[in-house]
């Protein structure tokens, strides 16, 4: 009796370490949202499947003056600061994907993208793709203001 208890422990441990390890090499990727507009800037990094946040950094948290939210500088602050929460939760490879506000807004990224992506590139963390998901109007949409646009 007394092995077939030790047998079904060590089975027991076995199967939880190797639950353990799968979720660690799942847990070792990340996907990196970043959306520029031109006043703000947000970097969000979530875990591979995009359901649970890893970390979330936007321009009003890393500077007071409104004017500033989407600035080269706050940029790259932001995303130094959402890669080391990152690292620190064990993210080792990433995917990112940038988004401007598209459709009938504007379609290009914020002055704030390129030094996120290059705070990124420069934090150790393994980029493997770099992609744009800016939403790219099909067909017509009717643009807010209404029919006489807007009245100032």
């Amino acid at each position: 009796m007394a092995k077939s208890k030790k047998a079904k422990e060590e089975k027991t441990k076995a199967k939880t370490e190797e639950k353990k390890g799968g979720k660690e090499q799942k847990g070792n990727k990340g996907i990196i949202h970043i959306f520029s507009s031109k006043n703000n800037t947000l970097v969000h990094i979530t875990d591979i499947t995009g359901a649970e946040t890893v970390s979330r950094v936007s321009g009003g948290m890393v500077s007071k003056a409104d004017r500033l939210k989407g600035a080269p500088y706050q940029g790259m602050l932001i995303a130094q600061r959402a890669v080391e929460e990152a690292k620190n939760k064990g993210i080792k490879e990433i995917y990112v994907k940038m988004r401007a506000p598209g459709a009938h807004r504007q379609m290009n990224m914020g002055r704030g993208a390129q030094p996120a992506i290059k705070a990124i590139l420069q934090s150790g963390l393994k980029v493997k793709v770099i992609e744009d998901v800016t939403p790219i109007l099909h067909g017509t949409m009717k643009k807010k203001g209404g029919r006489r646009g807007r009245r100032l």
